[in-house]
Order: C-alpha cells, then structure tokens, then sequence
C-alpha cells in the first residue's frame, strides 16, 4: 500500500493550496479517507475526514469553512483544497487510508503518507 501526497508549498496567508494523496495497493472505494497534520509537540491532529461510503465529510474546528476535502474514486485520489491560509496552517499534512471506516482518530487508520510541507507567510 501506498499513499502519495503532493501538493504542499510556501504560500503567502490569505492564499490558497490544493493538497494530493493518490493512493496505491488498496481497493481506495473501501477506505475512508483523512488529513492530519502534526503539531508542535510532534503529534498528528485531526484536519479532514471523508467517509468511504456515504461521502460524508467532517473537519476540525480550526479549519472548518476554509479546507474542503474530497475524493475521487476512479482516480484513487482524495484532495484537500485549502484556502484562506493563515501562518498557523503551516507544518506537515499526511494523508490516511482507514479500511471500511471514518473517524477522527489517528488510531483508526491503518495506512499513512510520506506527509507534504505547507508553508503559510504573513
């Protein structure tokens, strides 16, 4: 299994940024899909959610209104599109594959990305 994210860059705030994850060696359509991103103490918090089903999508509170996640099945690729970036946005974002599930948890998914670095300048 792997997936691949692309898309992260230096971006100045109030900009925008389309994040990639194309995903490899699984059946993608079974798998809900989520973006993390780390934090300054090293951990992974909770950014975007989409089920694998219904294609429903959850967010957390810091970004909700400004990231929009999505997927494309055919094209075994989940984006997050973000926009009115702010300097606190920048770090690491991964992408993660949870097989037949959705959730907010880090525990939850099962398969992780090389992670992409988001820059946001003031």
């Amino acid at each position: 299994v792997q997936l691949q994210a692309s898309g992260g860059g230096l971006v100045q705030a109030g900009g925008s940024l389309r994040l990639s994850c194309a995903a490899s060696g699984l059946t993608f359509s079974r798998h809900g899909m989520g973006w993390f991103r780390r934090t300054p103490g090293k951990e992974r918090a909770f950014v975007a959610g989409i089920s694998w089903n219904t294609g429903n999508t959850y967010y957390a509170d810091s970004v909700k209104g400004r990231f929009t996640i999505s997927r494309d099945n055919a094209k075994n690729t989940v984006y997050l599109q973000m926009n009115s970036l702010k300097p606190e946005d920048t770090t690491v974002y991964y992408c993660a594959a949870d097989y037949y599930g959705s959730g907010r948890a880090e525990r939850r998914y099962q398969y992780w990305g090389q992670g992409t670095q988001v820059t946001v300048s003031s």
